[in-house]
C-alpha cells in the first residue's frame, strides 16, 4: 500500500472527527455561547490535551514508533508486541502517579496556565473543578497512543485515526443526556470528556487483539530499551509540541485580554484543525513509520524521496485551503456557529482570529513532514531547540501585537512561529543531508501557488454575493458558502491540471498501488 493510500485512510476518518467536532462545537456555541463558562471548561479541556499531545502524539509516538518500527524490521512482530507490553506498564505507572499529583496542585496549575481567571474568583474555582474532572482523560488517551502506535508501525492506520471520532460523540451526547442534572453545561462535557477517554482505550484494546496484537499488563521493569525511549521521550516533548506549547501560550496571555477571548481563539483553532487535521496528522502518521524503516534499512536515497513527495501533498492540499480560510473566515463562523447565545460580533471576532492561525496552516503541516526526517535517525534533540526558539518568538510577537489587535495578534504570532519552526528545520534537516527538494517538488510548488492565487479570486468576488444574503434565511446561506467553497474547489482542480501542479491520473495511479 502506497504513501498516498496511508495518508488517504488516516485523512479519512480524521476528517469524519473533524466534521463530527464541528457538530460538537457548534452544540457547545448553541448552548453555552463564549462566555465564563465556556471560558472555563475550555482552559479544563485544553489542559490534559495539551499534556496528551506532547505525551501521547507527541513526544511519545515519535520516540515510540521508529523503535517499534526497527524492532518488527529486525526483529519480528513478537518483539515489538513484548516491547509494547512492557512499555505500557511503565507508562501506566508514570501516568497513574502524574495524574495524583496533578489533581492535588490543580489550583497552583491553574495559575500558570490562565493567571487571569485569578480576578474572577467564581470563574477560577469552575476551571479548577472541571479540570480535576477531565484530568484523567490524560493517561487514559496516552494508553491509546501506545496501542495506536503499535498499529501504526504494523500499517493499520484505521482504529487509531477513528478513535477521536468516539470523543465527540460523547461530548454530543453529554450535552444532551447530562446538562438537565449537571451543575453547568461546562459539568457535562467535563463528564464527557471522561467517558471519551475510556471508550477510545478500550476501542483501541480490541482493535490490536483483532489484529493479532492483544495487550497483556506486565510487572514494570525498567529496561535498557525503555530507558532509551525515554532519553528520546524528553526533548521531543518540546519539539514536537511547539504547536500546543504555542496554543497554552495563547491562552495564557488571551486569559488577560477580556472575557470571550479565550473562546474565539478556540472556535477559530478548531475550524483551522480541520484541514491540518486531515491533512498533516495523516502526513505525519503515515509518513513516521515509513522514514523510520527507509533510514534502517539504508534507503537514504528512498526516504529522501518519500519526503519529496509528502511535501508536495502537503502543499497541494493546504495552500488552497489557506486561501480559503482567509477569504471565508467571516462567512465560516457565521454558518456554523452565530446562532443562540454566540452572537454576531462573536462570530466576527473569532472569523478575524481564523484568518490570521490560517495564515500558518503551510507552516504547521510543513512541521509534520520535516520533523519525521529527525525522528526516524533518533534525534529528537534538534527540533527541541528549533521549538524553544519557535516558542520564545510567538511570546514575544504575541505580547507586542495583543497590545494593538487583542487576540487576533496572538494567532498572527502563533503563525509567525510556525514558520519560524519550519525555516529553522528545514535548513538543519538539509545540512545533514536529510532534505534536499528534487526538481519535481520546486517545479509544481510555484504551479500550486499559483492554482491557489486564483482560486482566492474567485472566493474574493464571490464575497460580495455572500454580502448581499444578508437577512436571508441560515439554510440558503449555508447553501450559499457550500456553493462557493464548491467553486473554489472546482476552479482550484481546473488550474492544477493546467499549469501541471497535479494530474489526477497520476493521483489515481498513486492510490491504487500497494507498495
Amino acid at each position: 500500500m502506497s504513501m498516498l493510500r496511508h495518508i488517504a485512510t488516516v485523512g479519512g476518518y480524521t476528517l469524519a472527527s473533524r466534521l463530527t467536532g464541528f457538530a460538537r462545537d457548534i452544540l457547545i456555541a448553541a448552548l453555552v455561547g463564549a462566555g465564563p463558562v465556556a471560558d472555563a471548561f475550555f482552559v479544563a479541556f485544553k489542559f490534559p490535551n495539551f499534556f496528551r499531545r506532547l505525551s501521547g502524539e507527541g513526544a511519545f509516538t515519535i520516540a515510540f514508533v521508529p523503535m517499534v518500527s526497527g524492532l518488527l524490521t529486525t526483529q519480528g512482530r513478537e518483539a515489538a508486541l513484548d516491547f509494547a507490553q512492557r512499555t505500557l506498564a511503565v507508562m501506566a505507572v508514570i501516568m497513574l502517579g502524574f495524574l495524583a499529583v496533578m489533581e492535588v496542585i490543580m489550583p497552583w496549575a491553574m495559575h500558570a496556565i490562565a493567571p487571569g481567571f485569578a480576578a474572577d474568583p467564581a470563574k477560577f474555582d469552575l476551571a479548577v473543578e472541571l479540570s480535576r474532572i477531565t484530568f484523567p482523560y490524560l493517561p487514559l488517551i496516552s494508553f491509546v497512543a501506545l496501542i495506536g502506535g503499535l498499529l501504526n508501525a504494523t500499517d493499520r492506520f484505521a482504529a487509531m485515526a477513528a478513535a477521536p471520532i468516539l470523543l465527540n460523540i460523547c461530548l454530543i451526547l453529554s450535552l444532551f443526556a447530562l446538562v438537565p442534572y449537571a451543575e453547568t453545561p461546562g459539568h457535562a462535557l467535563a463528564w464527557g470528556v471522561l467517558i471519551a477517554g475510556f471508550g477510545q482505550f478500550f476501542f483501541l484494546l480490541a482493535a490490536a487483539r483483532r489484529n493479532g496484537l492483544p495487550m497483556r499488563l506486565v510487572r514494570p521493569r525498567l529496561t535498557p530499551d525503555l530507558r532509551k525511549l525515554f532519553r528520546l521521550m524528553l526533548p521531543a516533548a518540546v519539539g514536537a509540541g511547539v504547536m500546543q506549547i504555542n496554543l497554552l501560550v495563547d491562552v495564557l496571555l488571551a486569559s488577560l485580554l477580556p472575557t470571550g477571548a479565550i473562546s474565539y481563539l478556540y472556535y477559530a483553532d478548531r475550524v483551522n484543525q480541520l484541514p491540518l487535521g486531515v491533512v498533516g496528522i495523516a502526513i505525519g502518521t503515515a509518513l513516521l513509520p515509513l522514514l523510520s524503516r527507509q533510514v534502517k534499512a539504508g534507503e537514504d536515497a528512498a526516504a529522501l524521496v518519500s519526503q519529496n513527495r509528502a511535501l508536495e501533498v502537503a502543499l497541494l492540499l493546504t495552500l488552497p485551503a489557506t486561501a480559503g480560510l482567509v477569504v471565508l473566515a467571516g462567512p465560516i463562523v457565521e454558518v456554523l456557529f452565530q446562532r443562540g447565545a454566540f452572537t454576531a460580533a462573536d462570530a466576527q471576532a473569532t472569523g478575524l482570529a481564523l484568518a490570521a492561525y490560517a495564515l500558518g496552516l503551510p507552516a504547521y503541516v510543513a512541521v509534520k513532514v520535516l520533523a519525521p526526517g529527525f525522528y526516524a535517525r533518533e534525534d529528537t534533540a534538534t527540533p527541541v531547540k528549533v521549538a524553544v526558539a519557535a516558542m520564545l518568538a510567538n511570546i514575544l510577537v504575541g505580547v507586542v501585537l495583543m497590545q494593538f489587535i487583542a487576540h487576533v495578534g496572538l494567532a498572527l504570532a502563533t503563525a509567525f512561529s510556525s514558520w519560524l519552526n519550519v525555516a529553522l528545520l528545514g535548513t538543519i534537516l538539509a545540512r545533514r543531508g536529510g532534505f534536499a527538494p528534487d526538481a519535481r517538488l520546486r517545479g509544481r510548488a510555484w504551479r500550486i501557488l499559483l492554482a491557489s492565487l486564483l482560486m482566492a479570486g474567485l472566493l474574493v468576488a464571490g464575497l460580495e454575493v455572500w454580502a448581499m444574503s444578508r437577512g436571508v434565511e441560515p439554510v440558503l446561506r449555508a447553501a450559499l458558502l457550500a456553493g462557493l467553497v464548491a467553486s473554489g474547489a472546482l476552479l482550484y482542480g481546473i488550474a492544477c491540471q493546467i499549469t501541471g501542479a497535479a494530474r489526477w491520473g497520476e493521483l489515481k495511479g498513486m492510490l491504487r498501488r500497494k507498495s
